[in-house]
């Protein structure tokens, strides 16, 4: 996208009981943070939150500090502390449905049909796009591929660049 000094700042967030009490290893945030900062976005390390409220305040805090982009990892699922999707759309404006429609539909192709129990959003908040992805290695992985694809555009449009009409 940029050099590194002007590049768009992206935030990762992982939600996770364990990976916040230490039980268990993020490995999904890395992977994200990896691949992002191999699109040209400007990365810090994943920010590792429980389930639940705590990521509603880390998009927040992310949106407030000027994200151009905002990728969260897990609690998309089924299970009763999976409240990602809730917590996105506490702080989105808008939805961008056809992002999370096409990560899930990209699961299936893939080989993975339990991508479509994920409920991943994604909207935007104020300039910030925010992204919500599966918490597994391979859905961070596959996610990088899609979203590559069109942040870009995606990212241009939110920084009021042109944009075709």
């Amino acid at each position: 996208m940029t050099d590194a000094a002007t590049a768009p700042l992206a935030v990762v967030v992982t939600a996770s009981d364990r990976a916040a009490t230490g039980t268990y290893d993020d490995r999904s945030g890395p992977l994200l943070v990896e691949g992002l900062r191999a699109l040209g976005l400007r990365v810090d390390d994943a920010v590792v939150v429980p389930d639940g409220a705590p990521v509603e305040r880390e998009l927040r805090r992310a949106v407030d500090a000027g994200a151009a982009l905002v990728v969260t990892t897990g609690g998309t699922g089924l299970g009763p502390r999976d409240l990602t999707p809730e917590a996105t759309l506490a702080v989105v404006d808008r939805p961008v449905p056809g992002i999370a429609e096409a990560l899930r539909a990209d699961a299936v192709r893939r080989g993975v049909p339990a991508g479509v129990l994920s409920r991943g959003v994604a909207g935007v908040a104020g300039r910030t796009l925010v992204v919500n992805v599966a918490g597994s290695t391979g859905a961070a992985r596959d996610a990088i591929e899609v979203l590559s694809a069109v942040l870009p555009h995606a990212l241009s449009q939110l920084a009021g660049g042109d944009h075709p009409g």
